[in-house]
Order: C-alpha cells, then structure tokens, then sequence
C-alpha cells in the first residue's frame, strides 16, 4: 500500500527568519541556501508576506518585492511561492481600504507568488471576504484560515473544537472561493487531542478532496505531537522549517519531522534525509555570521498562559535589545496573561499578538491599564472587526476615554474606505510632494510602510541587523549608529558595556563589567516577579526651565516642534517610537519651546531630556 503523500510548505525563509532573528536577514547572504533547498527537492516555500514585508524596508534597506523577484528566479517557474497575508490588513499593522487591498494582491502576483495564505485575527470572517476575493481575482490560489490557539486555564467561549466549527461553516457559507484550508496556531500552544478533533472536523466539514493544512511552532512544546496529531486525523500538508532557523520559537525541524515519521505510512513532500541534511549545512554556512537570540532557541512553558507567538516573540525581543530594556521581556508576558483574558480572545497572531504585546508592555511600564495602546484599544472597541467574544467592560471604557472613540459594528474594511490617509490618492500626493516616482511598488510600500516607506525610497534606510564579528569573538549589536548600555558575549561570558558612535567601524569600549542578571539577555521560559512598573518622568523645572523627559527608551520618530515656538498644555512635541508604538511626548504647561535636545532617528534613554520649554 502507498504511504499518504503530504505536501511540505518551508518556511525556513519567511516565518523561520521571522521567528528566529525577528526578520533581519538580508538577501545577499541566504539567497545559496534557497538554491540548496531547491536542490534538496523542495518545491513548496514561504518566501514572503507577513512580518517580512515591512522587515526589509524596516531594519535591511531592501525592498521586499526584489527580494521575491530573486527568489523566484532561483527557486525556480514551477515552484509554490506563498505568502502569508492579514486579511483587511494584508502584511499592514492596520485595516487596508479596498484599493490597497486589491493592490496588494496584484503587486504579489506580478512578482513572483503562487498561492496566499490568508487569515484573520480575530477569525472575523467579514475581513476575509473581500481580501479573499481579491486573491483569486488576480490569479493566485487562497488559503483561507481559521486562527488557532489554547485560551489560559480557566478562560472559556472560543477557542475549542466547536468555534473553529462555527468558523469554518462561516466561511463556507459566505461562499469566500478557496483552494485550501489552513488551521493556523501561530503561538504553538494548541493541544494535540484539540488538533485532532478539530482537523477530523474538518474533514468531515469539508468537500472530499479538499487540501487541509495545519500550521504550528515549537514555542509550548509540543509541535512535533500536534503535528503526528494532524497526520492521524488525515491533515494533508504541515509547514515545516530548516535549521538552524527552526525549532525553537519556529516551526518544527524537517529532518526532526522525517525522523517522527519513520516506519509510519506518510511521505513528507518526496524529500530524502542526506539531501535535507546537504541543504541545512549549507544555510548554517549562510547565518554564521548572525547573532542567534537565546530566547530563539528555548520552548517555554509559560506560553500557553500568555500566548506569544514565535514570530512576534523574537521581533519584540529585538525591538528591547534595540531599546535595552530586555531585562523587561519576563515581566511583559507575565503581564500579558490577563491582556488576553480581557481583550475578547482574538487569536494571538499579528496584528493582534502585537496589540496584546503592546498593551502588557505599557501595563510594565506605566502601571496597570494606565496608558492602553492604540491598537490594542481599537480591536476593543471593534476597529479591527468582532472579537471573539465580548472584551472586559472597563476596558473598553478605558478605550473610549483615552482613544476618544466610540464603539463600533462597522465592517473594518468600510471603516478603512471612509478613512482619506488609507485613499490612493492620498498616498500618491506625498509621493509627488516627496518627488518619489509614482507607481503601483511604491504606492503599496508607501501605504502599508508609512514614513519608514517613504525614508526607504528616499534613500534614508538605515541597516539595523545583528552579526558576530568573529575576529574579536563578539557580537557586533548593530549596524547602524548608536549610543548606549548593551550587553555583549565574549568567549562565552556576558558583560554590560557602555558604547560610543561608530559600531559600524570599530566598538570604543567606555566601560566593562561582568552583566548583572537583569541586564542580561533573559530566557522567556524563566518567570520572575514583577517589579514595581515605570511611572511617566515628572518635567523638571530649572533654571533653564522645565526640562521635558521621556517616559521610556525608543527612538525619536517625529518632532512635531520648532524651537522659539509657543505651546499649549499637552501639545504633542515630540512622537517616540518604541515596540512599534508610537507614543506622544506632550508639554506639561503653556510655554516655549526654548532647545530641542534630540534630532529624528535618534535613539533615547528612560528619562532622558528631550526638549527644554
């Protein structure tokens, strides 16, 4: 009798770079490992979408439609290119109107992808109607999604067997066309009996011959069980990834997978050990130089109470390196617990795993529900679509009062067509006022990439990834310019050091001591008590007058102010970013601006004077 053939998806170079290195690995150096990869007889790749979209024009100075024209060109004319897409919100943090909806999918197809696999956060099935269709209009096959994952213990009404029922017959009903169905659990904390049954509903569901897929990652634990769960219960493709970018907070690894499956009746994708083992030798040859994060390599227990996804975990554990606050991370995902449980359970996987990260974070930093998060806010308050189930009645009050919105049942994607800033039209006058060259590329990076699309096409990018320069056995934190606090590993031992400018020539050490445990890059699987949380900086009054502080470490990403200009009490002066957040640094009393202390891109300390009024 034939063994069952199941289809292989690797992700190694979308979701694998994503959830390891928090998508900061540049074309140049892996483009030989996908020619590897396709020697060692992969056909199936996620190669873009998702968070790696904005990750170029973000952290690499590269556009992500050149990287898929290349990768195309290597992977071969025949092979699946997929990618990974947010429904409303294609590879945007926020709701896309349908022009850019539609351009997304036509930009997508013109360079190089097959098949989009789209989701929903929220498992709205309304923000997969139009995207969807948009998908198939222009010539690409739809993975339509149900978002998975397990609630924390004592949470009930989503999230079991019976809502991804409920889920599933909704999209068949909306009649949304599709070429395959993808349980998708980006937090890996779904239990393998829950797989199970839910892929043998599924089955059931569904029309005979429909390709069912499921997605998942190692960060709980148990990726390789669901997985064996899934094939048992007659699942037809699992997404697989290639070390060293897999395990971990990543998917599975293929050659672990090949070797679960030995002597059972499954055929993983045709592929063979020996030219899987050739391929990954060859990527670790690709990424040695890459600083690898601790916390990339552990699974953790503490996931299926705060379910962070591995994709989101990684990228947020960059952002704190970048902003030295790592020490915060443990305190964040504890705290991150009852965000989910008072958010209205949407499904922990971008955009939403962002809103629920972005909310603990402030709840750390600020004091608990002192300071809700914009987007975290907005899905409360049904922005981003219908929750699963009804969020915490003080927290949306809260959103209302702070965000001064109202609640909505509007369908986002017609709450984003009223909105001009998400208008063509729009985003073609900043290009013209830019003198950037109009076209449909640079329309869509941008839209969805803001004012860091429009720095990327002007030529102001900047590099921002983390190698280890092997001649003095360090890491090098960083490629471009900066000041402050870090802690580095030489020869295995970790020490706090004090940087000047230049880390793209050479590091000028101002001071070395042996890390302190807080300061050290700290394990997401290794709960600590939370500290007292950070209190916004009081403004100072001198005799140079009232000093205006940050209230956190980020980076300066608008000054709003001129010097020698008159402010009002709470005038924005100054907009921070920091957890791709932006937070405003108002005026604490009428005045003028008398010295502005910082200058755009400039990276800030907790506390540190940014204007003086």
């Amino acid at each position: 009798m034939a063994k069952k053939y199941i289809d292989i998806m690797d992700t190694t170079f979308r979701d694998g770079f994503q959830s390891v290195f928090g998508g900061r690995v540049l074309m140049d150096d892996f483009m030989p490992a996908v020619a590897a990869a396709r020697e060692a007889g992969i056909t199936h790749f996620e190669f873009g979408g998702g968070a790696r979209f904005q990750s170029l024009f973000f952290y690499l100075n590269e556009n992500a439609f050149e990287m898929m024209d290349r990768f195309r060109s290597v992977a071969g004319p025949d092979a699946n290119l997929q990618t990974l897409a947010r429904g409303v919100n294609t590879v945007m943090l926020d709701t896309g109107s349908r022009d850019l909806i539609d351009l997304h999918a036509k930009m997508f197809k013109k360079h190089g992808t097959t098949t989009i696999r789209n989701f929903d956060a929220l498992n709205d099935v309304e923000n997969l109607k139009y995207s969807g269709e948009r998908i198939t209009h222009h010539g690409l096959k739809h993975e339509a999604v149900v978002t998975m994952m397990d609630l924390p213990p004592g949470c009930v009404g989503a999230h079991d067997v019976a809502f991804y029922e409920k889920t599933l017959r909704k999209i068949l009903d909306t009649g949304i066309a599709y070429d395959s169905i993808c349980f998708k659990d980006a937090s890996g904390t779904s239990s393998p009996n829950k797989v199970y049954e839910t892929i043998k509903m599924a089955k059931k569901l569904l029309p005979e011959g429909t390709h069912v897929r499921l997605h998942t990652h190692e960060t709980a634990g148990v990726s390789v069980a669901c997985y064996l769960a899934a094939l048992e219960a007659g699942v037809d493709g699992i997404d697989m990834a290639a070390s060293p970018v897999s395990g971990g907070t990543s998917q599975p690894d293929i050659l672990t997978m090949l070797h679960a499956t030995k002597g059972m009746d499954y055929d993983l994708g045709g592929l063979e050990l020996e030219k899987i083992l050739s391929y990954e030798e060859t990527l670790k040859e690709c990424l040695k130089d890459y600083f690898m994060p601790p916390e990339a390599t552990q699974v953790s227990p503490l996931i299926p109470f705060s379910p962070m996804p591995g994709g989101a975990l990684t990228a947020n554990t960059q952002m704190m390196r970048d902003n030295n606050i790592l020490h915060k991370f443990p305190e964040v995902i504890k705290a991150m617990r009852e965000v989910v449980e008072k958010g209205g359970y949407g499904t922990s996987v971008t955009p939403v795993s962002q809103f629920y990260f972005q909310q603990a974070f402030n709840n750390v930093m600020f004091g608990p529900w002192k300071k809700i998060a914009e987007g975290y806010g907005k899905m409360v308050l049904g922005y981003f679509g219908h929750t699963p189930s009804e969020p915490d009645a003080e927290v949306i009050q809260l959103a209302q009062e702070q965000l001064k919105l109202e609640p909505t049942t509007e369908n986002a994607v017609d709450i984003a067509d009223q909105d001009e800033t998400k208008s063509m039209a729009y985003v073609k006058n900043i290009l013209e006022k830019e003198g950037i060259v109009i076209n449909d590329e640079n329309i869509f990076i941008a839209a969805s990439c803001k004012e860091k699309g429009i720095a990327y096409l002007k030529g102001e990018a900047k590099v921002n990834v983390r190698k280890i320069d092997r001649t003095k056995k360090e890491e090098k934190v960083t490629v471009a310019k900066s000041n402050g606090d870090y802690t580095v590993v030489v020869n295995g031992q970790k020490y706090n050091v004090q940087v000047s400018e230049g880390l793209d020539a050479n590091i000028e050490v101002k001071s070395v001591s042996p890390a302190t445990p807080a300061a050290a890059p700290t394990q997401p699987a290794q709960p600590t008590q939370p500290t007292q949380p950070t209190q916004p900086t009081q403004p100072a009054a001198s005799s140079d007058g009232v000093e205006v502080k940050s209230s956190l470490p980020g980076s300066v990403f608008k000054i709003v102010v001129s010097e020698g200009q008159q402010v009002k009490k709470d005038d924005v002066l100054i907009v921070l970013e920091a957890m791709k957040m932006e937070i405003e640094v108002v005026s604490p009393c009428d005045g003028v601006v008398k010295s502005i202390l910082v200058k755009q891109g400039d990276n800030v300390e907790d506390a540190q004077t940014l204007v003086i009024l």
